[in-house]
């Protein structure tokens, strides 16, 4: 398993899971601010420069893409690409949620699924929360927090077969559609909870203890 991490411009409040030796990371534009506050050295920096100049110090970085503003891919996505051409199947995004561009943090979301459709499993971090995809699988989550807030959404038209258990409000076999948010705001109560589809996509977010 190799491990990406990726940084955007948007809402950061701290790393909950660390890079280490061997990890690949990349920011998207803006997101090199990002790494230089918080001491990380991207090994590549991609984007197309509309809301950072290309930084003066980026001869110090091994690989930097200058892509056309005009396109069809968001420099988040295109840090995604890269990432999955470098065999990453684990995904670490930060400053992908929040901030000014509510239709920034929905096309990470989406990427969460262009992620585990291509056997890749991506974490993107809020503050306090964090999301990923499952499809036609089981993912356990464990409680970070006392009754920590567990939220499940159907991503593909319905998701079939739903069921969620060491929570509060547990379901089996259900069916959830993405035009009514039946899945909002449950709270795990077991050490971990787990969530199963058997036909279809959804969208997890766990809430994480807050950061000092």
């Amino acid at each position: 398993m190799r491990r990406c991490f990726v940084f955007s411009a948007a809402e950061f409040d701290g790393l909950r899971e660390s890079p280490r030796s061997g990890d690949f990371l990349i920011a998207a534009d803006a997101g090199y601010l990002l790494c230089k506050k918080i001491g990380l050295r991207p090994d590549l920096l991609i984007g197309d420069f509309d809301s950072m100049s290309e930084p003066p110090d980026a001869p110090g970085i091994p690989h930097v893409e200058r892509v056309p503003v005009m396109k069809d891919d968001t420099d988040t996505m295109l840090a995604l690409k890269a990432g999955l051409s470098r065999n990453c199947n684990e995904f670490h995004i930060y400053g992908g949620t929040g901030g000014q561009r509510m239709d920034h943090t929905l096309a990470n979301l989406q990427g969460l699924l262009y992620l585990r459709r291509r056997k890749a499993r991506g974490f993107l971090y809020g503050r306090d929360f964090v999301w990923t995809v499952v499809e036609n699988e089981t993912f356990e989550v464990a409680r970070a927090v006392p009754d920590g807030l567990l939220s499940v959404f159907a991503l593909s038209g319905r998701a079939q077969g739903v069921t969620i258990a060491g929570v509060q409000y547990p379901i089996g076999g259900a069916e959830l559609s993405n035009d009514f948010p039946l899945g909002v705001s449950n709270h795990i109560t077991d050490a971990r909870a787990s969530v199963s589809v058997e036909n279809g996509a959804l969208l997890l977010g766990w809430e994480l203890p807050p950061l000092s």
